[in-house]
């Protein structure tokens, strides 16, 4: 357990790292990548700190006790201005927020979610793991053989309908499958609304929400209890239509690249000869790794 005089120690550090962080992104740019004219021969490297204190619209004076790591609490508004003053990417504006001790505002709400093609290696490479990911509303992005084979072909499903809360609460082919239906259903709410709070507002999750509130009569029951949960690795009992009854552990990973995307694996268990089932579906659909 930290004692009260490491927490001091430990946001001077992350103070003292904020600021050698912006003075290094400081120093790699010239004027004329920000569009500011050269002027006098210059002494230092990059910018000066007067020249980022006007394009992040803060006071000099401010800037420079930033830059020395004294103790000022730069607000989100203030750190997404000297993110762009600086030219960070992602990965580094994601930086600069963490060292900042603040929460990174959501930009990425209506990007689109794409899926890279080692990660697509990656999926096909679990030939008898049905695998899947999804992205920040659930959506299903990218799949494997394995997945379409238990779960059925998510190609076929246009928009909404390839959503995984959709898929749980209003297809009916996709809730037989699910031998213990309503312990999946309740988790997956209680999981879903914990993701989607910081979305809270967001059209496309407003749109998705009211369309199960008015479908599903269970998740019209349940979205008002407000219940929450974390993702955890569980068991799934399946009743496929022409594998018979299968048994799978599952887990999901969230991808440390600053989304919501989140890769779900179903490892097939020796219960209920599930393992040789799954072998038989492949062969027999076709869809067994080449």
């Amino acid at each position: 357990m930290a004692t009260s005089d490491q927490a001091p120690a430990a946001d001077t550090g992350r103070r003292r790292e904020l600021g050698a962080f912006l003075r290094s992104r400081r120093e790699r740019l010239a004027p004329r990548d920000v569009g500011l004219p050269e002027g006098a021969r210059r002494r230092t490297p990059g910018l000066r700190r007067e020249e980022v204190a006007l394009l992040g619209g803060v006071g000099t004076t401010w800037y420079s006790w930033l830059e020395q790591g004294r103790e000022v609490r730069p607000s989100v508004e203030t750190l997404s201005a000297l993110a762009r003053a600086l030219r960070l990417d992602p990965a580094e504006r994601r930086h600069l927020f963490v060292l900042a001790g603040r929460p990174q505002p959501d930009d990425r709400a209506h990007a689109p979610e794409e899926v890279c093609e080692p990660l697509r290696r990656m999926l096909d490479s679990l030939a008898d793991q049905p695998a899947y990911v999804i992205g920040r509303r659930w959506d299903v992005l990218v799949w494997n053989r394995a997945a379409e084979a238990v779960f059925g072909d998510y190609g076929t499903l246009d928009g909404d309908a390839r959503n995984t809360m959709r898929l749980i609460f209003t297809d009916p082919r996709h809730r037989r499958l699910l031998v213990d239906w309503e312990a999946v259903a309740r988790a997956a709410l209680g999981q879903f609304r914990a993701d989607s709070a910081k979305y809270a507002g967001d059209p496309e999750f407003e749109r998705l929400i009211a369309h199960l509130l008015g479908a599903s009569p269970e998740f019209r029951e349940w979205w008002p209890r407000h219940e929450v949960l974390p993702h955890l690795s569980g068991r799934k009992r399946i009743r496929h239509p022409k594998a018979g009854a299968m048994v799978f552990e599952h887990t999901a990973m969230r991808f440390d690249d600053g989304t919501d995307r989140r890769m779900v694996v179903y490892v097939p268990l020796a219960e209920a000869d599930t393992v040789a089932k799954l072998e038989r579906l492949l062969r027999r659909e076709g869809l067994a790794a080449e």
